[in-house]
């Protein structure tokens, strides 16, 4: 995808703040039963068209209104995914200027899940 540079402005300032982690750290520690939360940033037809096994959605546009109900607990890690990791990055240091002090976008997102070829469900 073609980002416009202003985008990818706001992509890395967020993305100075935010931690990430990669597709293969996340799958390892779900290998070990390790609980993971996480959270599917994208759209709604997105996520319906497939999303990774056990995620939650609370895409974009609602998760700051709709985190707290959700996740209550601000020291509890949430792992934010979107496409490719752009968008999870904006959430995530969001989140993290809400007061939540465990968020890490995970880079590379559902393509690079997908292309590994990891648990998908729909």
């Amino acid at each position: 995808m073609n980002h416009s540079p202003g985008f990818l402005a706001l992509v890395n300032d967020a993305k100075s703040r935010v931690r990430e982690t990669t597709v293969d750290a996340i799958h390892e520690r779900q290998a070990r039963g390790e609980q993971v939360n996480l959270i599917d940033v994208r759209e709604d037809l997105e996520w319906a068209a497939g999303h990774i096994a056990g995620a939650v959605h609370l895409g974009k546009g609602i998760i700051e209104r709709d985190v707290e109900q959700r996740f209550p607990d601000h020291d509890k890690e949430l792992v934010l995914y979107c496409g490719g990791g752009f968008r999870s990055a904006l959430a995530a240091d969001a989140l993290s200027r809400m007061g939540y002090r465990n968020v890490i976008s995970m880079d590379g997102g559902w393509k690079a899940w997908v292309a590994r070829g990891l648990p998908t469900s729909t």
